[in-house]
């Protein structure tokens, strides 16, 4: 079969499959947006013959969809999974932040990747293999797909039980997006340990500037 003949969707791998490169990690980040929590990264090498049905990129799938492709990967194939806090967010900048949640969650990989595929236009630095960034990866590349889906299951989950501890913020419902609720809370209550102080709202309010948050 010539790499021509197969689904566009597994084109990518395939080509670097062709090339002898054959645990290919499939990385992407859940988190750049939002004014509180983390930014959280997810690396995913799927087995060979693992039943690619519904992988795509996670936005696309409903909530309920995406527990159950999460739970499956998670169960059948390698997955590394790193988190940056705020604090960290607010120190490197989210670019910096993001790029760093990617290179930590491939080494928490069980075994090393032959090569990376990341969703975006970029790939972190220092890694022990070939890499590339791909625009839109989450939808293009079944591993990358993966990806996405493992790492907003994990912040969207991380996100429900910090609502536990910091309610007001409807952080169990927006994941720390920049929603009305979360809106509202933040002129109403002010900050919490979660917030990206140097997101712009979030350092207005810092700074006893409301008017200028949103």
């Amino acid at each position: 079969m010539s790499i021509h003949e197969i689904d566009p969707i597994h084109a990518i791998e395939a080509r670097w499959q062709q090339q002898g490169l054959s645990r290919i990690a499939g990385v992407d980040e859940v988190g750049r947006g939002p004014l509180a929590g983390p930014v959280v990264a997810a690396a995913v090498i799927l087995p060979a013959g693992f039943d690619s049905a519904g992988i795509t990129d996670s936005k696309a799938l409903t909530e309920k969809r995406r527990n159950a492709l999460a739970e499956r990967i998670l169960r059948e194939a390698e997955v590394g999974i790193a988190y940056l806090s705020a604090p960290v967010i607010d120190q490197l900048n989210i670019h910096r932040a993001t790029l760093l949640a990617m290179r930590r969650a491939i080494e928490a990989l069980p075994e090393p990747p032959d090569a990376v595929l990341c969703d975006g236009k970029f790939t972190p630095s220092g890694l022990a293999c070939p890499a590339a960034a791909i625009i839109k990866g989450d939808a293009r590349c079944l591993a990358i797909g993966a990806a996405s889906i493992v790492a907003k299951v994990a912040r969207d989950r991380l996100m429900q039980t910090a609502a536990l501890h910091f309610s007001g913020y409807g952080f169990e419902k927006n994941a720390g997006y920049p929603a009305p609720v979360h809106k509202a809370a933040l002129l109403k209550i002010g900050l919490c340990p979660l917030h990206r102080l140097s997101f712009a709202p979030c350092r207005a309010i810092l700074t006893g500037e409301a008017d200028k948050a949103f």
